[in-house]
């Protein structure tokens, strides 16, 4: 690699890893170390086509998307930690009750199937349409639009607060801070 490509990816590294760490961790269900191993690897690929790459994002993102999918496609089975740790209480009412519920999301996040957690993440954290999700999962639109309903609907049970309204804005505001993400 050319000093100038070095240089460009080390400044692309230094910009964007805390976001998509923060995807990596939304992948793997809130493993921070997996998160890092997925994201480790998505960087040392870009890095060996970096020349090739034309949106280094983008390219980094399809990248994690793909090396997650094929980790669920190993039928690896390995116990979740998706437990994280309750941030110290000091705020007002209106920020705890939003804490709660995001730690309460968050649980939940873990508790589905890795596919639905994929589905939620890239089609309301990462706001992608269902043809981009089905593509990068490689299954039909079709696939796509149950498992997103069948997601959001375990997500109503498994977090009763967010009420009979669509819980998918509420997913789509998650904002994970490393604070709640160390395990």
């Amino acid at each position: 690699m050319e000093a100038t490509s070095h240089d460009e990816f080390r400044e692309f590294v230094a910009m964007r890893s805390t976001a998509l760490l923060q995807l990596a961790v939304l992948l793997t269900g809130g493993d921070r170390h997996a998160a890092e191993d997925l994201l480790q690897i998505a960087l040392m690929k870009a890095y060996g086509r970096w020349a090739h790459v034309e949106q280094p994002e983008a390219y980094v993102r399809q990248v994690m998307y793909r090396q997650q999918v094929n980790r669920w496609r190993l039928r690896r089975h390995r116990a979740e930690t998706t437990v994280p740790v309750l941030p110290e209480s000091g705020g007002d009412a209106d920020t705890e009750s939003g804490t709660e519920l995001r730690i309460a999301l968050w649980a939940a996040l873990g508790k589905l199937t890795k596919r639905q957690r994929a589905v939620v993440v890239l089609r309301y954290f990462e706001d992608l349409p269902e043809a981009e999700v089905a593509a990068l999962l490689r299954c039909p639109v079709g696939t796509v639009r149950s498992t997103a309903y069948r997601s959001l609907a375990k997500l109503r049970l498994l977090v009763p607060e967010l009420g009979p309204e669509n819980p998918a804005e509420q997913v789509q505001q998650l904002s994970y801070t490393p604070k709640e993400v160390q395990g």
